[in-house]
């Protein structure tokens, strides 16, 4: 693997680690392929052991890049549309969750699937930091190579977990960082 994926895992591994309420968080090709993930399609137990809850939507980290994929294409109409201009980040809120989708270079998305008591300004922030840090990497030949080494560890046994990245699933939710002015 070359020093550009690896710092690209340690950066997505960094995110996962450092910010409270994440769910699953996932980087998407121009084209929506998945090109690395924090949940690489494991179910069942969450990271205190707890069996039943998913880790994700639908707990793959393929729903989430297509979901991901899909709602950059809608917004990008949606901003043409408009005159808008391009757009820098999407925030969905729902009862149970929030989705936060960011616009890292030439088309590559980065996605956020987070708890309903999230601090949506902390994740903002950091989803911010990690585009700004991974920007300058996601050149084309490391698109590439990200793909060509998804492809290779699914093929080896798509139900082995952990087979996709080498980025550890989001720990249990911990208590929101609760900011002066945040936004619920």
């Amino acid at each position: 693997m070359s020093r550009e994926a690896r710092n690209l895992h340690w950066l997505l591994t960094n995110l996962v680690e450092e910010v409270p309420g994440l769910l699953s968080v996932a980087v998407v090709s121009s084209d929506g392929l998945l090109l690395l993930s924090s949940d690489p399609g494991r179910t069942g137990a969450d990271a205190s052991g707890a069996v039943g809850r998913p880790a994700g939507p639908k707990g793959s980290s393929a729903d989430l890049a297509t979901i991901v994929s899909g709602l950059g294409s809608l917004t990008l109409g949606a901003a043409k549309l408009m005159d808008g201009g391009g757009v820098k980040q999407t925030m969905v809120a729902m009862s149970d969750g929030s989705l936060f989708v960011m616009s890292i270079s030439d088309g590559s998305l980065l996605g956020v699937h987070a708890t309903p008591d999230c601090d949506m300004s902390v994740i903002a922030y950091h989803m911010a930091l990690f585009v700004g840090r991974a920007g300058h990497v996601l050149t084309p030949e490391l698109r590439s190579e990200l793909r060509q080494s998804l492809e290779s560890r699914g093929a080896a046994d798509p139900q082995v977990p952990g087979e996709h990245a080498e980025v550890p699933r989001p720990r249990e939710p911990r208590t929101p960082l609760r900011t002066p002015g945040s936004v619920q």
